[in-house]
């Protein structure tokens, strides 16, 4: 498993210099709310996914006053040899991405080598909002397992907006809308097998983190929804061509999937209780780690914020339970309670760090 030896940030959110050294096993980060905890995760985030968690726009990533940020990070890797990478954010927009001092050609070359699961309080945005955050969830799994899936809908994006700049222009040619019709149907059938094929892995670990979370009965579901369900793409944009013109922009596609998240054959979001909610999210973000860890053949970094904050002590009990039981790579951890994450984890592991946090300031308090 990749592991985060040493951090080095600056002027990122609240953090305006900071470096710390990562116990390979559990880090735990403790402090008041507002004090940087989240803003430490993120950055650790963004060293694996080139932007952040929380934020669409790097321009709410600079620490205030700032014009740039910039982070390193050392990793061990699971050959044992360790690498460096560092990234700077302009707020020209420019932004370098380096490993070991050399650039990439493309920022996608780089997901995918640092592996990594966030469990965090916006998850709630996956069952609360629309079908846009559970795609973006789903292609940040598939982007990291497969490189292919990444380029794939990039490329299919690039065609879906040329094809709705052709439809808001009024263009009607028959043939030039044909064409694209097929590229986008031939990059959309990959895309809509892998979504397949992913949520077919996902469902059966997701109920079984859930059973061992909640020790309810209920039955969880992850139906996927798509287009492409009835057929070629190519095919369904042809007979929806007179609506698209209508509307000016493409209204059939893999952009419109959605996976709706059940309980017992309903959606969760209206049936389910909050705890209900909760240990389903938990669930499904541990399911895409053990689905991750297969796929990769390493353990992804798991970044676990507030998460005593999102059950109640049973569910966090037998959650704990369950990462103390099976082999997990590299974990942080957030917490409120220092008092009550150190008696937790000291009963996991001997092998853990303690850090604290303090207005965008942290040292570790390692006895």
């Amino acid at each position: 498993m990749p592991a985060l030896k040493k951090i080095v940030i600056q002027n990122f959110r609240n953090i305006e210099l900071q470096e710390l050294e990562f116990s390979p096993n559990i880090n735990c980060i403790s402090g008041g709310n507002g004090e940087g905890k989240t803003n430490l995760l993120d950055a650790i985030w963004y060293l694996s996914m080139t932007k952040s968690a929380f934020s669409s726009s790097d321009r709410f990533n600079f620490r205030h006053g700032c014009d740039s940020f910039s982070l390193s990070g050392v990793y061990e890797l699971p050959s044992g040899a360790l690498t460096r990478v560092s990234i700077r954010s302009e707020a020209s927009g420019e932004k370098k991405i380096r490993r070991d001092d050399k650039p990439y050609s493309k920022i996608s070359e780089h997901i995918g080598l640092l592996p990594i699961v966030m469990v965090s309080p916006s998850d709630t945005s996956l069952v609360s909002e629309s079908g846009d955050e559970r795609r973006k969830f789903v292609n940040s799994v598939l982007s990291q397992m497969d490189r292919e899936y990444l380029s794939g809908v990039q490329a299919y994006n690039r065609l879906l907006l040329q094809r709705n700049k052709l439809l808001r222009a009024g263009v009607a040619d028959e043939f030039l809308l044909g064409t694209f019709d097929e590229r986008l149907g031939a990059l959309a059938a990959p895309v809509y097998q892998k979504r397949m094929e992913f949520c077919g892995k996902l469902l059966p670990v997701v109920r079984s983190y859930y059973a061992k979370i909640s020790s309810g009965t209920e039955e969880v579901g992850i139906a996927y929804r798509s287009d492409l369900s009835s057929g070629a793409l190519a095919d369904i944009l042809r007979e929806h061509r007179d609506r698209d013109r209508t509307f000016r922009f493409t209204t059939a596609g893999i952009q419109r999937d959605d996976f709706i998240f059940t309980l017992d054959g309903h959606p969760i979001r209206r049936c389910g209780s909050q705890g209900q909610q909760k240990s389903f999210l938990v669930a499904l973000k541990f399911a895409q780690y053990e689905v991750m860890k297969q796929v990769c053949g390493s353990n992804p970094t798991m970044l676990l914020d507030d998460l005593f904050d999102k059950l109640d002590m049973s569910r966090v009990g037998n959650l704990l339970e369950m990462v103390s039981g099976q082999e997990f790579g590299q974990i942080f951890l957030t917490d409120s309670n220092k008092v009550r994450t150190e008696s937790i984890v000291d009963s996991l592991t001997s092998d853990r760090t303690y850090i604290e946090a303090r207005g965008g300031a942290f040292r570790t308090i390692n006895e």
